[in-house]
């Protein structure tokens, strides 16, 4: 039978409170990393809803692929500002964020009181070896996208050298691939172009809300007075609680420490949650010594298997950081905790909302301009020469948990091996492979106990 035609009648127009209804719901379902978050919404708002056209909705995702931040929050703010001005924006980011915040802050504090139970100890140690081999997939799949040639494949390596041999700052290969990209974009421009990745605009499924040809709201065109009044009140907004918690805590206060971190780290995380995992592990770990190698790997699991943003794993690190230093004396552990995850998150996502209502006009009025695409194209290559690195770092600590020194973990080894399989070979799901690896850890865990 010959499909059926598509609907000929644009839908109605759609409140705010509808939308508020819908970025909830993806809010609590949006599972499956930024891959299967943007394959949610593209089926709900394009296919099923026809909210927006599938042209409007690859623009949209185009820019914020370019972007440092997450690129599905951004995308929901994004389409949530284009349907609804500032505020529509603002309610489907926070929204993507917030159940994600609220249940990581009820793992994390289960996860540092009773980590030791054997219960939870052996889900744990099933646990780091997959998250080994889910960077390892990270590193792959980004490559596979990225890494379209072989001056691409050139500064990945060099910029795994520059982090694995030389323990570089992240920001500083940041900046380079940056220098390289552009550079390469002015000599070698089509091998450093854009190069659609997320493929032509697929058929339609009937006239959209927001279609092709509809023309511009008012909110979309650029005005100059409006992006001022955006940059002053971002300003403000990230200047009032930084000016705070330098009153109450000074500079060097632990809590105004991660606010400026994690200001440094939303500006670094080009290609995704996993290209900023480096950048925080050197500070929050090696730096600061908020939390240990061990409890980085279980928070990135724990940020694997809740919904919203992987990026959400910061606020796993400000709870602990904020936790086990007893900010606010043994008796308010739990209120330290909290508060740092909702800190670093604030800090963390604020760059993505400002990115987002400023240049959207900008976007609605503009397409892909090479001068401004081949600096990200550069960095994008270099992250998977950093994710990489990450990976090596990952596998080390589950793997000789007691440094070289100590034994080979064979169990845990062969945990990973079997995750890597599943992930890459197989392709099977992040969730499914991080429960059977929970599982076998368990076993493991209690048969040596």
């Amino acid at each position: 039978m010959p499909p059926n035609p598509p609907p000929a009648q644009t839908p109605p127009a759609v409140s705010l409170f509808e939308a508020f209804v819908f970025w909830l719901r993806l809010g609590l379902i949006s599972f499956g990393g930024p891959a299967g978050q943007i394959s949610i919404m593209h089926q709900e708002l394009v296919e099923k809803r026809r909210w927006l056209s599938e042209r409007r909705f690859l623009h949209a995702l185009n820019y914020c692929m370019l972007l440092p931040g997450p690129e599905a929050q951004q995308l929901a703010t994004y389409i949530g500002w284009l349907m609804h001005r500032s505020w529509g924006g603002v309610i489907a980011g926070v929204l993507f964020v917030l159940p994600s915040l609220l249940l990581l802050i009820g793992l994390s504090w289960v996860y540092i009181a009773f980590g030791e139970v054997p219960l939870v100890a052996g889900i744990f140690y099933g646990i780091k070896p997959a998250v080994t081999a889910i960077v390892v997939q990270a590193a792959s799949r980004i490559g596979a996208r990225a890494l379209r040639n072989h001056w691409l494949w050139a500064i990945a390596a060099a910029a795994f050298v520059a982090i694995f041999a030389f323990d570089l700052p992240f920001p500083l290969i940041v900046l380079g691939a940056a220098l390289l990209g552009y550079l390469g974009g002015r000599l070698l421009p089509e091998q450093f172009s854009v190069g659609g990745g997320h493929g032509a605009a697929a058929s339609r499924h009937g006239p959209a809300l927001l279609d092709d040809d509809s023309p511009p709201a008012p909110h979309t065109r650029f005005r100059a007075s409006r992006l001022a009044l955006l940059v002053l009140v971002g300003a403000l907004l990230w200047l009032l609680p930084m000016g705070l918690l330098c009153g109450l805590y000074g500079w060097q206060g632990t809590l105004t420490q991660m606010a400026w971190f994690f200001t440094k780290a939303a500006l670094l995380t080009f290609g995704g949650a996993y290209a900023v995992l480096p950048y925080v592990y050197q500070g929050a770990i090696g730096h600061y010594g908020w939390l240990s190698p061990s409890q980085m790997i279980d928070g990135l699991a724990l940020g694997e298997t809740t919904p919203g943003p992987l990026i959400m794993v910061v606020a796993f690190v400000g709870f602990i950081g904020g936790y086990v230093q007893q900010l606010f004396g043994p008796e308010q552990a739990f209120l330290a905790g909290a508060l740092a995850a909702c800190l670093v998150t604030w800090f963390t996502f604020l760059p993505s909302f400002l990115l987002i209502l400023a240049g959207g006009p900008l976007v609605e009025s503009t397409h892909n301009q090479l001068r401004f695409t081949a600096p990200l194209t550069g960095i994008t290559a270099a992250v998977v020469g950093v994710i990489l690195n990450l990976a090596l770092f990952f596998a080390y600590h589950v793997l000789w948990p007691q440094g070289f020194a100590g034994a080979f973990d064979w169990p845990s080894a062969l945990i990973a091996l079997a995750a890597a399989v599943a992930l890459l070979r197989y392709k099977r799901g992040v969730i499914e492979v991080l429960g059977a690896c929970a599982l076998a850890g368990l076993l493991v865990h209690l048969t040596l106990a």
